[in-house]
């Protein structure tokens, strides 16, 4: 003879499908914070591959840079200059520093750029303090400003 279920089956498994749901949800989208460090880590990523194109894909049209005298096709070109020069780009990022206000941040990070001709040590080094303004375009993030200062 078939026994019924205790009372409390139903509504201990309508909270595990709710639980699992709310898991599944949180799951879906990574947090913007998260989605922001990638975007940069995919950007440091692809200068160091010599992909300045790769690079190009988190930076907004309407990009300006260094007080208003670099648009996005002139950072392009830069790039691409770096890319040309050395045989290898290797870029260390100290703490980043992100501030959010909904879909608008401002990210702070010093970072040491090397570069040379893919030897055992590198040929030239600086340190830069970079300061970038990005907000999410679609649901990811582009950035839309840089401002870099020499510091070593």
């Amino acid at each position: 003879m078939p026994t019924s279920a205790p009372r409390w089956l139903p509504k201990a498994f309508g909270v595990a499908v709710l639980v699992v749901c709310a898991v599944l949800a949180a799951c879906s989208r990574a947090p913007d914070e998260e989605r922001l460090r990638a975007a940069m880590a995919a950007m440091q990523d692809a200068l160091e591959d010599g992909k300045p194109a790769d690079f190009m894909q988190h930076v907004s049209a309407d990009f300006t840079g260094a007080d208003g005298s670099v648009d996005r096709e002139a950072l392009h070109t830069l790039l691409r200059a770096q890319v040309l020069g050395n045989a290898s780009i290797g870029i260390m990022t100290g703490p980043v520093d992100i501030e959010r206000d909904d879909d608008r941040a401002t990210v702070r990070v010093t970072a040491t750029f090397t570069g040379g001709n893919a030897r055992w040590l590198p040929e030239r080094g600086s340190i830069y303090r970079l300061t970038s303004g990005w907000r999410k375009v679609d649901g990811e993030w582009q950035c839309f400003n840089a401002q870099w200062e020499r510091t070593l």
